[in-house]
């Protein structure tokens, strides 16, 4: 492996040519490309790669773009695109269709605030509209997760009990033009890791009909057939994990991550870069001797109801940060985690970071100052940090 000084969007770019020429020996790579801030950089350096077996296509949309990797998948080649915001938003028919027609494309989703007004900062809220779309959702942390995590999300989706298709989300800017070191594998160590695409319902000689009408009965099954797969992707992710930490040399996150909750009476939850922070603000509770853990979110799709539910049993406070809003509902990760919380525990949701504003320590510490001193949950809090 080589340390190199990548962005994520870089980072992202150098995991999508190692798996596309990982399946060199299978039917090759395609992508479909269109540019939108703040994912750019990343189908930018795609553009200059040079693919033993493939291509990769500029098209006029982003609509276009997921059209384009469909016509790729359906022939057997591994696919990838990229986007953000407005245009995850026009590309959603093809989103939906690509994955109804169960085909594991990767995309890389830079997450920036929907506008108009236009804002090109991050927020969750483009990716969070499509967690209904049937695509696996990975919200990362780190510059070398979104490196680790492509090569991941094809892994999975590619297996044969999952064939959906994955979405890598990193928060814009915050990780998308700042650079780390990164590992960067070799080539011959993701061609292990990477078998082979072969998708069963490739297109071949032998005419087939896609995407033809549904009568009811029909639509029920393979809606049944799409919740067995997402039911099947915590038992791959996890074989996916292992054989990833014995090929690459190291682990990949839970999809749950745990920050000093062993003894926890209080636990702050969030996603993305947010919980960088947060640690941050728990390692203080802790020298002032509260008992104060964190979680991070990494899997949002399937959601990993089990883990979180065994994760917030008995706690007696939970707060949780969300960097969304689904306005007349509040928090989107709060709203899926209210479910599972004990009866006992008070649960108080806080937004914040909205159209990018930075969330510093003094934020989170006064969402915790708040949590620690409330006697019963409110409606959603806005925590300004702009």
């Amino acid at each position: 492996m080589s340390i190199e000084l990548l962005t994520a969007n870089h980072a992202a770019a150098r995991a999508v040519a190692l798996a596309a020429e990982a399946n060199r020996v299978g039917r090759g790579f395609g992508g479909g490309l269109y540019p939108i801030t703040p994912q750019t950089e990343c189908i930018e350096l795609l553009c200059g790669e040079k693919f033993s077996k493939g291509e990769v296509v500029l098209a006029e949309s982003e609509h276009s773009a997921m059209g384009i990797c469909i016509g790729f998948s359906l022939a057997g080649a591994r696919a990838f695109t990229a986007s953000s915001s407005n245009g995850l938003a026009y590309m959603t028919e093809n989103v939906f269709a690509a994955a109804f027609f169960r085909l594991p494309i990767v995309m890389m989703a830079v997450n920036r605030t929907l506008g108009p007004p236009w804002n090109i900062w991050v927020d969750h809220g483009d990716t969070l509209m499509l967690r209904d779309s049937g695509w696996l959702q990975f919200y990362c942390e780190d510059n070398q997760e979104v490196l680790d995590s492509i090569l991941l999300a094809y892994r999975i989706a590619e297996d044969h009990r999952v064939l959906l298709p994955a979405m890598v989300c990193q928060d814009a800017f915050v990780l998308s033009h700042t650079v780390m070191n990164t590992e960067v594998p070799e080539q011959a160590l993701v061609d292990r890791f990477l078998p082979a695409l072969e998708l069963p319902h490739r297109l071949a000689d032998r005419p087939v009909t896609l995407g033809g009408l549904d009568f009811p009965h029909e639509t029920e099954v393979h809606r049944r057939q799409f919740q067995e797969a997402m039911d099947q992707v915590l038992e791959v992710h996890e074989e996916a994990r292992e054989a990833f930490a014995e090929i690459f040399g190291r682990k990949l996150p839970d999809p749950v991550v745990e920050y000093r909750t062993d003894d926890a009476d209080i636990l702050l939850v969030s996603m993305g870069t947010t919980a960088t922070t947060v640690r941050g603000v728990v390692d203080a509770a802790r020298e002032k001797g509260f008992k104060v853990g964190a979680l991070r979110v990494r899997m949002f799709r399937p959601w990993p109801a089990d883990i979180l539910r065994a994760k917030l049993v008995g706690r007696e406070r939970v707060g949780v940060i969300d960097r969304d809003l689904s306005p007349g509902y509040g928090g989107i990760l709060a709203g899926e985690i209210s479910g599972l919380l004990d009866p006992k525990t008070l649960a108080q949701n806080y937004i914040l970071g909205l159209g990018g504003g930075d969330i510093r320590p003094e934020h989170v510490q006064r969402v915790l100052d708040d949590l620690l001193e409330r006697g019963a949950p409110a409606k959603p809090m806005f925590m300004e940090v702009g």
